[in-house]
């Protein structure tokens, strides 16, 4: 018999998350880097607070220990890798089960967080930093 997963996407700045959540889990969150590679979290993100940032649906929910978390990141920083696989955990917690959609949106979990790195314009220096004006 196949096994049951619940899937969602998370993208955050130009990060993108595919989650997998895997039922009667221990809690672990595994970072697959490649076909044959794959992480425990701890290891890959290292820092505490973003362990924490990806724990907050199960938080919400209740539902700590209840799954293991299997995802790829690809694109961004640590950071917005961490905030895509929390969307992406947040979106899969929803094809589990449709009745935790108030929870998850009270918190602000279910809000793809739209804010990305604003284009350089032409003739300036950056996005909207100018060249320094002499007067003389």
């Amino acid at each position: 018999m196949a096994e049951v997963r619940y899937y969602g996407t998370g993208k955050r700045k130009t990060a993108v998350a595919r989650v997998w959540l895997i039922p009667n889990g221990e809690g672990k969150i595994i970072v697959r880097l490649s076909k044959k590679k794959e992480v425990p979290a701890e290891e890959y993100f290292g820092r505490l607070a973003l362990l924490k940032i990806m724990q907050q649906p199960f938080d919400v929910t209740g539902t700590n220990g209840r799954f293991d978390v299997l995802c790829t990141v690809k694109g961004g920083g640590k950071s917005a890798q961490a905030d895509a696989v929390k969307y992406g955990i947040a979106k899969a917690l929803l094809a589990f089960n449709p009745e935790l959609r108030p929870t998850l949106k009270k918190a602000g979990f279910l809000t793809r967080d739209a804010r990305i790195k604003e284009r350089k314009k032409y003739g300036q220096r950056g996005a909207r930093a100018r060249y320094q004006w002499s007067k003389r």
